[in-house]
């Protein structure tokens, strides 16, 4: 049964609230999530009492970013389990509920095979729930891992290529705690360099049509004291033209084997006029992102999205609010072209940090040597 029921908080100060938690009320477990389509508006938990209801939070992107997205799918699978659903069902809905994050399908594997390990090994049903309740808070402690890691590579290597402090660093969409266990991806680069002392001006893409610049990581940029300034995506070649922007740092929704990056739309032209301008991109994601199973951009499954949302400007969800009611910007009956995600090729990738290290020049050959070198560490 899908939840309808949501907790507004306030925000006495900076009482931070987890983008993420599972929750045993005394009518059974949940996953409580920061509903971040209300965001900045109002902060308000979303509680899923079942798959169906996490997949649709998913779909609708009340929960979103890659990293979160393995973590949410863990605890999906967990919740299905607790709750006596079909473990297997939950598992093909959640892996499915957004195509191009790989994240979402690893988590989902991972909790997905504890819950199946245990019934093999003469477990029973609330063995095999608790044993995906344990995979999925690991995933999500290591995240938050990760994510420390990969801000102090992250800042080690801006460090390296921009000598001296004073970084002007753009970012596009939201990379930071509402994505991760963690701070965070590219964002959380930001935020080190922003306790450093070293972060001059964080440039926030809006992020159309869906504006996760503007709600989310200005909103986070905000709450963390950073010195940030909002642009529209099309103001950005003025801002590189200008020589405004020091440095790139993006996240990722899928790596693939060659080095091509999937990550929000609007990322493939940052790219681009990086390289003419000569300013260092920067992609930043945990290994888990990386998919040697896909072998190139071409190979990735980019997720085309509704088209009212280029056609509609729908602000951000009130109290109490209807959804979907949006104020049209176009002709009725317009179709649009809105994909979630572009892919930007390895070449023009200065670097792809993670927290098992950085590779640049990004190739196949050293991508696949990251990983070989995470599972070992692993086992």
């Amino acid at each position: 049964m899908a939840d309808q029921y949501a907790q507004s908080r306030e925000d006495n100060g900076r009482t931070e609230i987890p983008a993420i938690r599972w929750d045993e009320p005394p009518e059974g477990p949940v996953l409580v999530l920061l509903d971040q389509t209300r965001l900045p508006a109002e902060e308000v938990e979303l509680v899923c009492t079942d798959a169906p209801a996490l997949v649709e939070a998913i779909r609708t992107l009340a929960v979103r970013g890659a990293p979160l997205l393995g973590i949410a799918g863990a605890y999906g699978v967990a919740l299905a389990a607790a709750r006596g659903f079909d473990v297997d069902e939950a598992a093909r809905a959640l892996a499915g509920a957004r195509p191009t994050a790989v994240n979402l399908a690893v988590g989902v594997r991972r909790a997905r095979a504890a819950y199946g390990a245990a019934l093999s090994g003469g477990g029973d049903q609330q063995q095999a729930a608790e044993a995906a309740l344990v995979a999925a808070r690991a995933l999500h402690r290591e995240d938050a891992e990760a994510s420390a890691r990969m801000a102090e590579l992250g800042l080690a290597l801006l460090d390296e290529l921009l000598p001296g402090g004073g970084h002007r660093v753009l970012t596009h969409c939201n990379t930071g705690a509402l994505v991760s266990g963690g701070e965070g991806t590219a964002f959380a680069v930001a935020l080190a360099a922003h306790r450093a002392g070293k972060l001059r001006r964080l440039w926030v893409d809006e992020t159309r049509p869906l504006l996760q610049g503007a709600r989310l990581t200005a909103y986070e940029a905000a709450r963390n004291g950073m010195a940030y300034t909002l642009l529209t995506d099309n103001a950005a070649g003025s801002l590189f033209a200008a020589g405004e922007v020091d440095a790139v740092l993006i996240g990722a929704d899928r790596i693939a084997a060659d080095g091509s990056v999937a990550n929000k739309v609007g990322s493939y032209p940052l790219a681009v006029l990086a390289r003419y301008h000569h300013v260092p991109f920067i992609v930043v994601a945990p290994v888990t992102t990386v998919d040697l199973d896909t072998p190139d951009g071409a190979s990735i499954e980019v997720e085309q999205r509704s088209s009212h949302e280029v056609t509609e400007v729908t602000a951000p969800q009130a109290a109490g609010a209807e959804a979907g009611g949006g104020i049209p910007v176009a002709p009725l009956g317009t179709q649009a072209y809105n994909p979630a995600f572009d892919v930007t090729p390895p070449e023009l990738v200065t670097a792809i940090v993670t927290e098992e290290g950085a590779v640049s020049p990004v190739t196949a050959e050293a991508l696949a040597e990251l990983c070989d070198r995470s599972r070992q560490v692993t086992i």
